[in-house]
């Protein structure tokens, strides 16, 4: 028993899509890299390498954090990785994507393809680190009949969790088209994680210059009111539900404009609907802690480090911070650092 990182990445590599069925090998994604040059990424990254995949050039190296090794980032050395989490005093690591953070395909056989190499490789990673590192499988959206099968896959090795964005392919995630998706989640016993990013590329086109912030965390933010607004979990009485990567100083605000919007329509709103609902959120260290656990709860906050990564929700000590520095009391830290992250994953 120990703290658990609510939100670690695996940074793809080329031995990612190794695990492509024979028939998809065809749209393997290809590393280009650049002869002379490069482009800064929004963190102040020159990059040179980038994916080519389904015709489009995407970032391979514009977010990876500096202070872990390329083999634990990539888990291409699962002890290199296992030493690292002893030296940062965590126990587990729920492991999120990296590339398929953004819009990658529109194409349904493509994003099959590579959703499912992507699952069998992190299945292959959990192997060998079975207590230690868990994971979020991906499921095909454009694929709605394939998603419970490769929901089973995933809870048979190790997913913890499933892994969407806070938009997916420019339709809100209170639409009835992810019904099925809520359906075989809350049947394997998996938490839905909206994770920051987005997966429209008419949002990432019309905010392509935006630093992260409306495209990747503002989709995040309003899913939680929407589906709250429209009463979806109750639909799905035990599913839980979770916001990963977009700090949780916004939850105040969201409940408070939720709860003015309930009032017209002769609702009160619960004091406890995050825990009504079961839902949680991932925090930063940055946030104000002590107004955040007022309207969320104190058994609803989760806590990760963004591990690999390199941008503003990154901070790879976060678990040890959070235990020391005494913005919240002793009781409510461990709940943050173990016992809620082991409700909201079923750990």
């Amino acid at each position: 028993m120990g703290s658990i990182d609510a939100d670690a990445h695996v940074v793809e590599c080329e031995r990612t899509f190794d695990f492509l069925d024979p028939e998809f090998e065809k749209y393997r994604p290809r590393v280009v890299t650049t002869k002379k040059g490069g482009v800064e990424s929004s963190v102040g990254v020159v990059q040179r390498e980038f994916w080519y995949l389904d015709n489009r050039m995407q970032p391979k190296e514009g977010n990876v954090g500096a202070n872990t090794s390329r083999e634990a980032r990539e888990l291409e050395d699962v002890g290199v990785r296992l030493a690292h989490m002893d030296d940062l005093g965590i126990d587990v690591q729920v492991l999120y994507p990296t590339l398929f953070l953004r819009p990658w395909t529109r194409n349904p056989e493509i994003e099959y393809a590579l959703s499912r190499a992507y699952n069998r490789w992190l299945a292959s990673i959990w192997r060998q680190a079975p207590d230690r590192l868990r994971w979020v499988v991906m499921p095909s959206l454009l694929n709605i009949d394939t998603v419970k099968a490769e929901l089973e896959f995933g809870k048979e090795n190790g997913a913890c969790g499933v892994y969407v964005h806070g938009i997916e392919h420019d339709t809100p995630l209170y639409s009835k088209r992810y019904f099925p998706l809520y359906e075989a989640a809350q049947e394997l016993d998996l938490a839905i994680c909206f994770h920051a990013g987005n997966n429209s590329f008419l949002l990432e086109d019309m905010y392509k210059d935006d630093a992260g912030f409306a495209k990747a965390k503002l989709p995040v933010v309003a899913s939680f009111h929407q589906l709250l607004l429209k009463e979806i979990p109750a639909m799905f009485p035990t599913l839980r539900w979770g916001y990963v990567e977009v700090s949780a100083q916004w939850v105040p605000y969201a409940l408070n404009d939720l709860s003015i919007r309930l009032s017209r329509k002769g609702k009160d709103m619960s004091p406890t609907i995050m825990a009504d609902n079961r839902m949680w959120v991932a925090c930063q260290v940055t946030d104000d802690l002590d107004w955040v656990v007022k309207y969320a709860g104190e058994s609803q906050i989760v806590v990760g480090t963004d591990y690999g990564h390199n941008d503003t929700s990154t901070e790879i000590k976060a678990l040890r911070k959070l235990s020391e520095d005494g913005q919240v009391s002793p009781e409510v830290a461990s709940k943050i650092l173990e016992d809620n992250s082991r409700a909201l994953y079923g750990l």
